[in-house]
């Protein structure tokens, strides 16, 4: 388990909502403060204030794909485009392993179970009885694997594109071979124009 699917993980255990611990799991990555990234994904949990619609895992996956390839340029239809079409897969690759990204369907609620916004207590019976924390540490998954696989490599010939693909597998297999910092040097140094 990488670093990142670690803490999104510890996050969510020390009581952040599902949409906090994605998203707060990435924000170093994208020079993002981390009470911001809690302020911002806070209303996400439980699908969206509770209200058990798309998954706050999921809304937090999506956030972080706008923080990968968001444009901000409202002109840009290209990009936002491109930012879809990132969302989309992800989404794909989460409903492969779940069916669904609807936060009442993955707990299997009913109409009559939803509508209090009191949060749960954090106790073992909630662990036992609830996916989130293994949601959460599936939505940080999917985002490392998409970010290593639409690494652009443009500037390398076919040869350099594998010893690079391998380097950032092994580097994501195993976080301790190299520190984030070394990583993100390396594609800024080398892939910036």
């Amino acid at each position: 388990m990488s670093d990142r699917v670690k803490k999104a993980e510890e996050l969510f255990k020390s009581g952040y909502n599902c949409s906090q611990a994605v998203l707060v799991a990435f924000a170093d990555k994208y020079g993002l403060d981390e009470k911001m990234a809690l302020r911002i994904s806070s209303s996400f949990g439980g699908g969206m204030g509770r209200m058990r619609e798309v998954c706050g895992a999921v809304s937090g996956m999506f956030m972080v794909a706008g923080l990968e390839n968001g444009t901000t340029d409202s002109t840009d239809r290209d990009g936002k485009k491109a930012n879809y079409d990132l969302v989309v897969k992800l989404a794909d690759e989460f409903k492969k392993e779940n069916g669904t990204i609807y936060c009442k369907e993955l707990l299997g609620l009913s109409k009559k179970d939803i509508g209090d916004t009191k949060p749960e207590e954090r106790t073992k019976e909630y662990y036992k009885k609830r996916p989130c924390v293994e949601l959460v540490k599936q939505c940080a998954s999917i985002l490392e694997k998409e970010f290593c696989s639409v690494i652009k490599l443009k500037k390398t010939d076919g040869k350099a594109a594998y010893v690079i693909k391998k380097i950032v597998e092994a580097y994501l297999t195993n976080p301790q071979q190299m520190p984030d910092n070394a990583v993100i040097m390396l594609f800024v140094d080398y892939f910036s124009d």
